[in-house]
């Protein structure tokens, strides 16, 4: 039996590095900046002091979204952008602002469900909690830091079957959801081992932000010869982390963009689940703002574009390519019914092309033939999935980037089973 490949491995320490979107921004920073890439920041200015032909950048937004590019030896404005996008938000339940509870002597957490999780696959499971909290250094300055609690501490236990015989379980989100963290003659916030594990024990904590409660065992490979990863937040980290990983491999050699006329760019944005309409969302102004600051700053020996860079920026959205990664439905097994029956996406056959007439996803017929060339080139397998029309379709951050910049996008990722549980099977 083959050992797991290495990537295998990688993809394995990022998702237990990344237990919420802010900690994958954290470790795909720390791969980026590892790779030589610089960080830069959108509230400073960009010059061609800052940004020029042949570098590699990054920058995060809200410390849970990030876009890292690297910018071609003969880029000018104008020429086209290859983009990733991806996302690094996933189904959870997030800790409430006064989160305290107590009911028959148990000391409780009050949680808001985040995104279209299978709630019920959280019941009876060993959950933890991280997330970022603000830290006041000062009289007015404040540091953020991200916490992690590296064991289990909370448990939604479901009602035994002897008081609850009902055949489908549907619980209430609000008063049936509802971890239980200790009994209350516990003091919930006394000095313990956990409160001490980051050594920050005089600082004077703000109230928490953005604090998630998460499924703990960490993710590992499984399957009677290790084909299969098993892991909670796949959806969509892998694709992240493909993204991130494709972009450093592909300018690893120095003279990679020696003879690249564009630039290349992976975006990964939070809030996917829950619609991205937010600040740092895909519906945002992030990615169109860096493209158009790219658009305007000098190109090779300072050339400006064919047609100076007033109409740059058009130039280049009409030229680019997105491909919006994010993960596909593999076929199940024991509901096979389920899906079309001529686009079953199968385990370990090939990235999948997602494709729907009513443009949940943005792929259309030029796209497809531009990714299976680069598949045929390559010797990568591809698959071809549409819903059955009496089933509902999920959709992407493809329609949306694609209708808000009018770039050509195409919806693709890798098969897995059972999307938007707390854990999730893949290979």
């Amino acid at each position: 039996m083959a050992p797991p490949p290495k990537s295998a491995h990688e993809l394995l320490d990022f998702i237990n590095s990344s237990p919420t979107p802010y900690h994958a921004v954290q470790t795909a920073s720390h791969l980026l900046t590892t790779a030589s890439f610089t960080r830069i920041h959108e509230r400073s200015p960009w010059d061609s002091t800052t940004i020029h032909p042949g570098g590699k950048y990054f920058l995060t937004r809200n410390a849970s979204s990030l876009i890292a590019f690297a910018v071609g030896h003969q880029w000018t404005p104008g020429n086209p952008i290859a983009m990733i996008g991806a996302h690094t938000d996933s189904p959870c339940l997030r800790i409430k602002p006064v989160s305290k509870r107590t009911a028959n002597g148990y000391l409780q957490i009050g949680v808001e469900t985040y995104g279209g999780g299978i709630w019920h696959s959280w019941f009876d499971r060993d959950l933890s909690v991280a997330g970022r909290v603000l830290v006041k250094i000062k009289e007015g300055e404040f540091e953020q830091r991200l916490v992690r609690v590296t064991k289990p501490i909370v448990r939604i236990p479901s009602l035994a079957i002897h008081l609850h015989r009902q055949s489908n379980f549907d619980p209430n989100k609000e008063e049936e959801m509802v971890p239980i963290a200790g009994l209350v003659e516990e003091v919930l916030n006394k000095k313990t081992e956990t409160t001490e594990e980051k050594g920050e024990e005089e600082e004077e904590f703000e109230p928490l932000k953005k604090i998630d409660e998460r499924h703990h065992p960490e993710s590992s490979v499984g399957g009677i010869n290790d084909e299969f990863i098993y892991s909670g937040r796949l959806d969509n980290l892998d694709m992240t982390f493909c993204g991130i990983k494709a972009l450093i491999e592909s300018v690893k050699d120095p003279k990679s963009l020696e003879g690249e006329k564009g630039i290349r760019l992976v975006a990964c944005f939070d809030h996917e689940e829950i619609g991205s309409l937010s600040a740092h969302g895909a519906d945002s102004n992030m990615l169109p703002a860096v493209l158009r600051r790219l658009s305007v700053l000098p190109g090779a020996k300072g050339e400006k574009g064919e047609n100076s860079n007033e109409t740059a920026f058009e130039q280049t959205l009409a030229k680019s390519f997105l491909i919006s990664a994010d993960m596909a439905h593999a076929v199940h097994p024991n509901y096979a019914g389920k899906y079309e029956r001529n686009h079953q996406p199968q385990m370990n056959k090939g990235v999948v092309i997602k494709i729907n007439a009513n443009q949940r996803y943005a792929t259309n017929s030029p796209g497809i033939v531009l990714v299976q060339e680069c598949g045929r080139r390559k010797k990568v397998p591809l698959q071809l999935f549409v819903v059955k029309n009496d089933s509902p379709c999920g959709s992407t951050i493809g329609p949306m980037l694609s209708a808000k910049m009018g770039v050509r996008t195409l919806d693709l990722g890798n098969p897995q089973l059972t999307a938007h549980e707390a854990q999730v099977l893949f290979t």
